[in-house]
Order: structure tokens, then C-alpha cells, then sequence
């Protein structure tokens, strides 16, 4: 069974989160969205509310399981029995930083393998960052988020 972990904040989920979850369903037989717990983080919706938001965006699909996690992604992939961790590509600086994370992954646990996915060019802009700053200002973020969550968030 090929199982994938899909770690971040998810605060909140994108249309970019959306569509590479998506996508990748064709390429995993299960998928775990997870939310690491990153005390360095300042989130601006709560655990419970991102959790809800996934379960909202995913309700009925027995591909894609929702979960938190604290500690290393390499030993939550372990424990969960991952062999990969899924990452979305916006740009060469996501990259960078996501392919040293992968590297030094690599040497903890060398058995979970990192796979990177590119976004869909629409969505090369849109960050849960961006997101929120739009929120928190009072626009209209129905266009950045997945359908399912319109008027939820």
C-alpha cells in the first residue's frame, strides 16, 4: 500500500492544498493530511477550526484521513507507516527550503522518500499567508480557499 503524508499548518487550507491533494490522490492508495503542531508558528485559526476545515474539505473520502501530529514529520511518517511525504512547490524558493528539509529528512529516516509536486500555474500566488492578510482585512478569500469551505471561513 502506497501511503503519503501531506504535512503544514493548513491555516487555512488553499485551493493550491486542494488541487495537489487531488492530483496526488491518482498516485497514493492513502493519503494523511496532517497538521503539525509548530509551537513557532503564530496560526490564526485554532487546531480544532483547521481540523474542521480538513474534515469539511474531505468529508466522505476514504482516500484522504485527516490527523495532527507533534514532533519530527520523519517519525510521524514511521508511525503512521508513510513511505512518502507530499510536498507543494509554488516557486524555486519554496524549493530551496523544502529540498533541504527533504535532504536532512532523508538522513533521519531514510526509508520515507520526499516527493515534490508543482502547483497548478493559477495557483502559483495564492498562500494560506496571503489568505489570511486578506481576511483579516476584510476581502473576499472565496477564490484562495476550496469550495466546500465558501462562507465556513
Amino acid at each position: 500500500m502506497r501511503i503519503a503524508l501531506f504535512p503544514g499548518s493548513f491555516d487555512p487550507i488553499t485551493i493550491g492544498h486542494f488541487d495537489i491533494l487531488q492530483r496526488a490522490k491518482t498516485m497514493f492508495d492513502r493519503i494523511y493530511v496532517g497538521i503539525g503542531k509548530n509551537s513557532s508558528k503564530q496560526c490564526m485559526f485554532t487546531l480544532e477550526e483547521r481540523m474542521a476545515f480538513l474534515h469539511t474539505c474531505f468529508e466522505g473520502d476514504a482516500q484522504i484521513s485527516i490527523t495532527q501530529y507533534e514532533g519530527l514529520t520523519v517519525n510521524y511518517c514511521k508511525q503512521i507507516e508513510a513511505q512518502f511525504i507530499l510536498r507543494g512547490l509554488r516557486s524555486d524558493t519554496d524549493f530551496e527550503y523544502e529540498k533541504n528539509i527533504a535532504q536532512i529528512n532523508k538522513e533521519v529516516v531514510p526509508e520515507v522518500e520526499t516527493l515534490f509536486m508543482v502547483c497548478s500555474p493559477a495557483y502559483s500566488a495564492v498562500s494560506s499567508t496571503i489568505v489570511k492578510d486578506i481576511k483579516r482585512n476584510g476581502g473576499d478569500i472565496s477564490r484562495y480557499i476550496p469550495k466546500p469551505l465558501i462562507g465556513i471561513i
